[in-house]
């Protein structure tokens, strides 16, 4: 009888986890409602990308689900690998921060207070030296030094908005959802900003992704942009591809001419 020797079986190492921001089949209900529809997209580590779209087009529900703020009814969300849905709150809140549209505070803070709460996650309330550095930083980056001491009350919108900014900022995640950045920022602020998150995404290596509805910005300072419509995803691509008027019209129902002005294309709908 020959005795046959079979080569034992080895385990295969496992597929790398994806990079980056991966949606897939999300689904979001109010009742009968459903404002985000199956919506599938992966966002690539690195960079800048807008979602764009008019009211009730599900751009801050989306967002709000890719960091766990809303619970999804439908589908699967990951970041670098890491699920959402099932992530500690501690392991999540290392990858990602968020700034949501909306930011209301019991308590009267002072800006440097406000962007020490970056440091949370971390620090859990107990500052060390390498967190007043992250604070530090974050403070100067967004021009707030002046400001540290002031009440948040004391401030313009403008202000408040770039403190709010500096303390996601300060969290130090690779990560950086915001939900309309722009808010209350008059247009030399609001471009100042855009050049900021730019300069994030490019010197501190940072994803950035934003609600805008300023679609110039958005072709100006992204390098993708997403346009949703009615729960759903219409197109997506780089900001030539997408500043087109059939584009445009797909996504916001208008007629939007545009024009090539220094090598970027604006749109002209004023």
């Amino acid at each position: 009888m020959t005795a046959y020797v079979t080569a034992p079986v080895l385990d295969q190492p496992a597929a790398p986890a994806a990079a980056g921001i991966q949606v897939s089949g999300v689904t979001k209900r109010y009742g009968q409602n459903e404002v985000v529809s199956d919506v599938s997209l992966s966002i690539p580590p690195g960079g800048v990308t807008a979602l764009v779209g008019p009211n009730g087009a599900g751009k801050s529900t989306l967002l709000s689900m890719i960091s766990r703020l809303l619970p999804v009814d439908g589908g699967d969300v990951s970041v670098d690998g890491l699920n959402v849905t099932s992530c500690a709150s501690k392991e999540l809140a290392r990858k990602l921060a968020i700034l949501r549209q909306d930011n209301h505070l019991a308590v009267r803070l002072t800006v440097r207070d406000l962007v020490a709460f970056g440091r949370y996650p971390h620090s859990h309330g107990r500052l060390r030296r390498s967190d007043k550095q992250y604070i530090d930083q974050a403070i100067d980056y967004l021009n707030l030094r002046e400001l540290e001491d002031r009440f948040l009350d004391q401030l313009s919108g403008g202000q408040r908005q770039r403190a709010f900014v500096a303390m996601v900022l300060c969290q130090d995640t690779d990560y950086l959802l915001l939900d309309e950045p722009l808010n209350n920022l008059d247009m030399a602020h609001a471009a100042s900003m855009m050049r900021l998150l730019r300069n994030a995404a490019q010197e501190l290596n940072k994803t950035v992704v934003i609600v805008i509805h300023d679609i110039n910005f958005a072709s100006c300072h992204a390098d993708r942009i997403i346009g949703m419509r009615e729960g759903i995803i219409v197109h997506q691509g780089t900001p030539q591809a997408m500043m087109c008027p059939d584009v445009l019209h797909d996504i916001f129902g208008v007629e939007v001419p545009v024009h090539e002005v220094d090598g970027k294309r604006i749109g002209i709908y004023y």
